[in-house]
């Protein structure tokens, strides 16, 4: 979603005109996120978002992507439908990279997650896991816990740059969580980036969900763990146990937990906050030039992991 490739006038009048869209307007670059080059664009038609697909998005993966939000979106699921060209394409390309045209959502992300809206997401996420069950395509979650030790080969040597003593740390939490990593979960497709900035709300009302390129099939309860780090933890970096609570209840409203997926939610929770913190530490040491934004700091991750390490039960989270 950070900008890294620019696109001529001429270029985007030649995509558009394998598309029923009108003439361009405008191209606003967005700068958010780390990912893809996303925009803005306006035609004589109305607003879209334009992106273009860079290094860690395989090109073999976007029919996953785009055919799963295509999927969603006829289930009821609030989120961005793939433009089809004249040829019933959905997968272009311009400026060498893959891109794509989906509909613009209206609504904004909210900067301060309030409670109502860890509710939303909860009951959103649950209809979003039930609407996926009949899905036909399967993408593995390559940033699952097989993922992290290679992930951790390309930052061990810097690592003590970033805090004395991080290698070590990591490395003992990755042989602890990958030898008690739950297996059996209910699983099927999962969002695996649900942060505050790629959900939109419109006023108290969940509006829409976005960016569906680290989608896959995982256990459910560990998109669940993703987002208890993301949306319960506050600025000063202490858990908020009533935000996770309104997130988890209004899910199992919709979609029961069972039994094992209760008692493995520390775990998980605790391999999540992993993930980002690595995935965070990976950018920080290998920053993209061009990039719009500033890689997120992976220290934020590393408090969020001691937390989750002495988490005894899944009543930490206000479950029961």
């Amino acid at each position: 979603m950070a900008v890294y490739t620019a696109i001529e006038n001429r270029q985007l009048a030649g995509l558009l005109t394998e598309y029923d869209l009108g003439q361009a307007v405008a191209l606003e670059p967005i700068a958010e996120g780390v990912e893809n080059s996303n925009y803005r664009l306006r035609t004589t038609t109305g607003t879209y978002i334009l992106t273009l697909y860079e290094k860690r998005v395989a090109r073999g993966d976007l029919p996953f992507f785009l055919g799963l939000m295509d999927h969603l979106a006829k289930a009821g699921v609030p989120c961005p439908t793939p433009v089809h060209g004249r040829d019933g394409n959905a997968l272009r390309e311009v400026a060498g990279k893959a891109a794509a045209i989906v509909t613009f959502l209206k609504g904004k992300w909210p900067k301060k997650p309030e409670t109502y809206h860890c509710k939303g997401l909860g009951e959103a996420m649950a209809h979003l896991h039930l609407a996926g069950a009949d899905y036909r395509l399967r993408r593995p979650n390559t940033l699952s816990v097989t993922g992290w030790g290679p992930l951790f080969e390309k930052c061990r040597a810097r690592a003590d740059e970033v805090a004395p003593g991080l290698a070590a740390e990591i490395d003992a939490e990755l042989k602890y969580i990958s030898a008690a990593w739950p297996t059996g979960l209910p699983d099927g497709v999962i969002h695996a980036d649900l942060f505050p900035d790629n959900v939109f709300f419109d006023g108290r009302k969940l509006s829409g969900i976005i960016d569906f390129y680290f989608a896959c099939n995982d256990a459910f309860a560990y998109d669940l763990a993703i987002c208890l780090n993301a949306w319960c933890f506050e600025p000063d970096l202490s858990f908020n146990v009533t935000k996770a609570k309104q997130m988890l209840s209004a899910y199992r409203k919709v979609r029961p937990f069972s039994e094992q997926e209760l008692a493995s939610m520390p775990l998980l929770a605790r391999g999540a906050a992993l993930r980002f913190l690595l995935t965070r530490l990976h950018d920080w040491l290998h920053q993209v030039e061009g990039a719009l934004v500033r890689p997120k700091n992976p220290l934020e991750y590393l408090h969020r992991l001691r937390f989750h390490r002495q988490v005894a039960g899944p009543g930490a989270y206000g479950l029961s």
